[in-house]
């Protein structure tokens, strides 16, 4: 769809159709629903379970309640909008809210690496220096760490957002499910926008470098879980690193192919299916991998598993 005037804002994009079919369009509602449910239940389980279980008011598990609070954000800000079109049969979302998908989502999607590799470097000085770890990994410093986490996100989020947006676009129609900045740049009629070029630069160069953080922090902690004697203590240290190195390959993996693949001005499956495996998948998965290796996680779920059976049963009488 082609705009009259290239220098005028648009007053709306138009998002990706999933198909004209009524009958797939409410598939694709429901079939939204369920995953975004399941991931408001898995991630809430996993809050719920280590803000009332004080054996888990650690580090560890303050930084994995931290990183389930932004899967809640980062899935919330761009899955409903797609199920509401599915089911009013509309493709639209105004400019503003374009802009505040775009900036909410590259925050929450910066916040989640960053703070996986905040977790990688907590691993790091619990099995490498085990005798500092209550120094260096106190409260207040956790605490400073996930403001920083923060901060930097948020600032990260407008310097994209500002980027994408102060192109001229010869088109509205985005090639996307959600206002994702690659199918937004590629309707620009200027090409290539400097500011946003800069950005994803740094980017590049800003995740490149917490990519070779998390893979020397664990070269170093699997160079010291080797050296221990006891081969249970060998598996108790895998078991808390092997869920977070799943975790951490799933997200940069379909990120970047997602990212460095180019757009296309085409509706394209493949670009679909990248775009969720990166954006759906890892809110839903995170909790999942990581309560599956954790006695301790997996223990305080039954009991509000029981919790609620019984409120269940009492609203039945």
């Amino acid at each position: 769809m082609k705009m009259d005037n290239v220098t005028t804002v648009p007053s709306h994009f138009l998002l990706l159709e999933f198909s004209k079919t009524r009958q797939l369009q409410l598939l694709h509602f429901f079939s939204f629903l369920v995953f975004y449910l399941a991931t408001i239940i898995a991630n809430l389980l996993i809050i719920f379970a280590i803000t009332f279980d004080y054996r888990l008011h650690t580090p560890m598990y303050f930084f994995l309640m931290n990183l389930a609070m932004q899967d809640l954000g980062l899935i919330s800000v761009i899955v409903p909008k797609s199920m509401i079109n599915s089911l009013k049969n509309s493709r639209c979302i105004s400019y503003f809210g374009c802009v505040a998908q775009v900036f909410l989502f590259i925050s929450f999607i910066a916040s989640d690496f960053f703070l996986l590799t905040v977790m990688a470097y907590d691993r790091y000085v619990a099995i490498c220096h085990p005798l500092h770890y209550e120094m260096m990994m106190n409260w207040k410093t956790c605490t400073e760490i996930m403001i920083l986490v923060w901060v930097a996100s948020l600032l990260y989020g407008m310097l994209h957002t500002s980027g994408t947006f102060s192109v001229h676009y010869c088109s509205n129609t985005v090639n996307q499910f959600f206002c994702e900045i690659p199918y937004l740049l590629n309707l620009s009629c200027s090409g290539f926008n400097l500011v946003e070029v800069g950005v994803l630069v740094a980017s590049a160069f800003g995740g490149l470098g917490c990519f070779i953080f998390i893979i020397v922090s664990y070269v170093m902690i699997f160079k010291t879980v080797w050296r221990i004697p006891s081969v249970q203590g060998r598996q108790k240290a895998f078991s808390t690193c092997v869920p977070h190195l799943i975790v951490i390959s799933m997200f940069t993996i379909t990120g970047t192919f997602a990212y460095l693949k180019p757009a296309s001005n085409s509706t394209s499956y493949l670009d679909l299916v990248l775009t969720i495996l990166y954006s759906i998948l890892p809110p839903l998965f995170n909790p999942i991998i990581y309560s599956m290796r954790n006695k301790h996680i997996l223990s305080k779920l039954g009991k509000i598993e029981n919790l609620f059976r019984l409120c269940f049963l009492i609203c039945l009488m």
